[in-house]
């Protein structure tokens, strides 16, 4: 067996586009992956299209060898871009051993510790600010009453969890207060003022309002602050007693003075590559969740990550905003992992969401079903794809 062709393809994903590689070798079977082009990962297509050449004509099936030589030729640049193309190209050819062997993938991670997995409903609340709503389809949120329904509607649908961001109300102008990746005020210097952390505590209480006391939810506050402003904000939540906090920093020391200083679950590194970018954060005791994205680092990579996480007594979870295909690529990851906490999804999707891929993910009760047949478990449906494409 030989890798005959590598191929990306795009789609609207609503504000955004769903990027996937398509890997097919000399024999016919294709295996599917998927990456981020659109969120801070420009180029990644064009590192795919560099590293193929070297690819066609070599034996899928040895990944680790692969794997190892890609990121020897790239070493001068590695981790970011460069390895969320390794880790796209990882999981295709994943995809393509089990499906020769005629098995689930996460056979070839041991075998499933688990059948179900709990989710949690990610950017509730987010994703229904400004245009984006209409591009999705939902009602947009102009004030507190909309949050109180939204929480409602997480109870109705099933889920037992929730994520949001922190929005900002300001008469009938809601908007998204994200100043880590320059959108928002208090850019660049990223302080948490009074009226960040009266919006969030009045956002918390309108969500709770609408779930009962049930319902756990969980606050990403991504790049957005420095170590005074995560501590400020983490104490104005306190009551609130949240899931966890979920913070981004490249500083372990500060990330752990904030989890120190907190009664506040912190969940964090969704952004990092590697075992080698993962160590100090477990070394420093820096936070109480490990978040790992599967599609960056690929899902061989990704085990070993958790495996390190399991050492440190830190427990993983899934970063998952893509399609269904990533949704069921982390799927197979979290049924394998022993240290598992819970699972991102995003409900609020586009209408064709479901049509990218050839077989729908089992969620029923805010829980999803790990599928069962080779590889993935579906694949890429090609037609949808190319009827909506990525703008």
């Amino acid at each position: 067996m030989k890798i005959a062709a590598l191929e990306t393809l795009h789609a609207d994903g609503g504000g955004r586009a769903f990027d996937f590689l398509k890997v097919t070798t000399d024999d016919g079977i294709v295996g599917w992956s998927e990456y981020n082009e659109s969120f801070g990962g420009l180029g990644v297509t064009q590192v795919i299209q560099r590293l193929a050449p070297s690819l066609i004509g070599k034996d899928p099936r040895a990944i680790e060898a692969l794997v190892a030589y890609m990121q020897a030729v790239r070493r001068v640049g590695a981790g970011g871009v460069i390895q969320q193309a390794i880790g796209a190209i990882e999981n295709a050819l994943v995809d393509i051993k089990a499906k020769a062997l005629g098995i689930p993938v996460y056979e070839l991670l041991g075998g499933p510790i688990r059948q179900t997995i709990r989710l949690y409903w990610s950017h509730c609340g987010t994703y229904r600010v400004g245009p984006r709503a209409a591009a999705l389809g939902v009602k947009e949120i102009r004030g507190l009453d909309d949050i109180v329904e939204q929480g409602k509607e997480v109870v109705a649908k099933g889920y037992t969890a929730l994520k949001t961001n922190l929005i900002l109300f300001d008469g009938n102008n809601p908007r998204g207060h994200v100043p880590g990746f320059a959108r928002g005020e208090s850019f660049p210097e990223l302080n948490a003022d009074r009226n960040f952390l009266r919006s969030i505590k009045e956002q918390l209480a309108a969500f709770r309002e609408g779930t009962g006391p049930d319902i756990d939810i969980l606050v990403d506050l991504n790049f957005n602050y420095k170590t005074e402003g995560y501590l400020k904000m983490a104490r104005a939540m306190e009551e609130f007693d949240l899931f966890w906090m979920e913070m981004d920093m490249r500083y372990p020391e500060g990330m752990r003075y904030v989890r120190e200083s907190t009664t506040i679950p912190i969940a964090s590194c969704e952004t990092l590559y590697t075992r080698r970018e993962f160590r100090s954060y477990f070394e420093h005791g820096s936070m109480d969740v490990a978040i790992v994205d599967v599609p960056y680092n690929g899902i061989l990579e990704s085990m070993k990550i958790a495996s390190m996480a399991d050492a440190y007594e830190v427990n993983v979870a899934p970063h998952n905003f893509y399609s269904p295909l990533a949704t069921t690529i982390s799927a197979h990851f979290a049924a394998a992992v022993p240290n598992l906490r819970i699972m991102e999804i995003d409900p609020d999707v586009v209408p064709w969401y479901y049509d990218l891929t050839t077989a729908t993910p089992n969620i029923q009760n805010g829980h999803l079903t790990v599928p069962s047949g080779p590889g993935w478990g579906l694949d890429v449906n090609e037609e949808t794809v190319r009827a909506h494409p990525a703008k």
